[in-house]
């Protein structure tokens, strides 16, 4: 344990923010409350800080407050965002700050003083979680709770542990990071206290863990909340709201990665664990080698993203890479996806990259078989059907089924794949392509099927580059 102590007392030097720093936050969100109040106050309501400055549980390197402007729940919800905005504007103005608007469920101002980031939101003050309207009024919630419920002496526990999650890339619940946020992290702490309790309860932990700090469930309710919670790695129930999980975000295969880094941690102590590594960026001759071991070939989709928030692009990446994935592989045409991924800088890349098993050199000839000579309507369709088309060889009938060979119509995945996305925003989104995407697409893609057209196009940004390192060198997680 002393030697444990040893590098908590080490790591500590890292996640501490200097008092300086603390003070200087504190006194802005203090300024920011004060400025805001004055504002609002004819409105009948009121500003309240929130975030992990309230908890003393911020990291140094994310110099942030936030602060949400709470407002009765009659008032309309455009006079919610447009005295949000005005206010928001208002109060970073007169701090001499830079200011701009971001959009989630409501708009919001965000902005920067002095170096420090602002987040100005508005919000309804709801007596309880069930009358909640958007995300955003769940927030005094936690605030009151983590106020009640997390002393000051764990707070730097909160700080070591959202450090490990970072270090090791499993922190941040947003839809790009898909890991455990602060406010989880500091649920965590209040549920098994210090940092190596909790750690040494992360290292047991099996997939559909349930976690309920305020016992809302019994043991025997496990059952059913794996069901209510389907697909969900990590069950955290939220302490305000018993019908939540704080952890929804985190992916199955974050999940394992953060067991792996705890056990690994717990096995062998080191500052590095709260450091975190860096990745080289992949070069062209290593992408054209991994492609001539594996054998395998790749399509890259690329297009500006759509102006969206990234918690909006990254889930309709996703699912745009899967609807290519269908449509590559549907029957008629053959084509295997080995593995996938998407990339985004948020900014001016947005990337679908396709690992393809077979992708190009198919037979000119394709075989389809129908139905059986006994289901006399359907085999009647399927050779009408064909009768109509250019046939190579039949109907002829194998075994008890009519079969026909035909002209093989795409001979590589990357033909099939322009002529799938090569249409009007109408057919496209009807093909299952997500709205901002085929918008997007609409104003220019293009896809690249070799190393060196990738490299000509993409690999002067170093980011997209680290993310092919990572793709194509799984972390082992078992």
């Amino acid at each position: 344990m002393d030697n444990y102590q040893k590098i908590l007392n080490e790591a500590l030097k890292i996640v501490k923010p200097s008092k300086e720093d603390e003070e200087k936050l504190k006194e802005l969100s203090r300024k920011i409350v004060a400025f805001a109040d004055i504002e609002i106050e004819k409105y009948g309501a009121e500003a309240m800080s929130a975030g992990s400055v309230t908890r003393n549980t911020w990291l140094p390197d994310k110099k942030e407050c936030d602060v949400f402007l709470v407002f009765p729940k009659s008032l309309p919800e455009k006079e919610l965002e447009d005295i949000g905005i005005s206010v928001g504007r208002a109060v970073i103005k007169r701090l001499k700050g830079t200011s701009w608007v971001e959009y989630a469920q409501h708009p919001y101002v965000t902005g920067e003083i002095d170096g420090m980031q602002v987040d100005i939101v508005p919000c309804y003050a709801v007596e309880s979680t069930k009358e909640i309207k958007s995300a955003v009024d769940r927030t005094p919630f936690h605030v009151r709770y983590l106020d009640k419920n997390l002393p000051q002496s764990l707070s730097d526990e909160v700080r070591l542990l959202k450090q490990l999650c970072k270090a090791g890339g499993v922190y941040g619940a947003d839809a790009r990071a898909q890991g455990l946020s602060g406010y989880a992290c500091e649920v965590l702490v209040i549920n098994y206290g210090k940092f190596m309790n909790v750690l040494k309860n992360i290292a047991d932990w099996k997939p559909g863990e349930i976690i309920d700090t305020e016992k809302y469930y019994d043991k025997k309710d496990y059952k059913s909340l794996n069901h209510k919670f389907r697909g969900e790695a990590l069950v955290l129930i939220d302490p305000t709201d018993k019908n939540r999980n704080v952890a929804s975000a985190v992916s199955p295969e974050n999940f394992f990665k953060l067991i792996k880094v705890v056990k690994a941690f717990l096995k062998e102590p080191a500052k590095s664990f709260f450091i975190k590594k860096n990745v080289k960026p992949l070069t062209t001759a290593e992408l054209t080698s991994y492609l001539e071991k594996r054998n395998t070939g790749l399509l890259v989709v690329k297009m500006d993203p759509p102006k969206v928030v990234p918690d909006i692009l990254w889930p309709q990446l996703r699912k745009f890479a899967d609807r290519i994935e269908s449509i590559l592989e549907e029957t008629k045409n053959e084509f295997k996806v080995l593995r996938k991924d998407v990339y985004t800088n948020d900014k001016d890349i947005a990337v679908v990259l396709l690992e393809m098993e077979f992708y190009e050199n198919l037979p000119n000839v394709q075989k389809r078989i129908g139905p059986s000579v006994f289901d006399v309507d359907d085999a009647k369709r399927f050779i009408e059907k064909y009768m109509k088309g250019d046939i190579i060889n039949g109907p002829f009938i194998e075994d008890d089924k009519w079969v026909v060979e035909i002209e093989r119509r795409f001979l590589n995945a990357r033909d099939k794949l322009v002529d799938s996305l090569k249409k009007d925003i109408n057919t496209l989104k009807a093909k299952g392509i997500p709205n901002y995407i085929a918008e997007q697409m609409m104003k220019g893609f293009r896809i690249y099927s070799d190393a060196d057209s990738i490299s000509k196009a993409l690999m002067a940004n170093e980011d997209f580059c680290i993310f092919l390192r990572t793709y194509f060198e799984k972390e082992n997680l078992a």
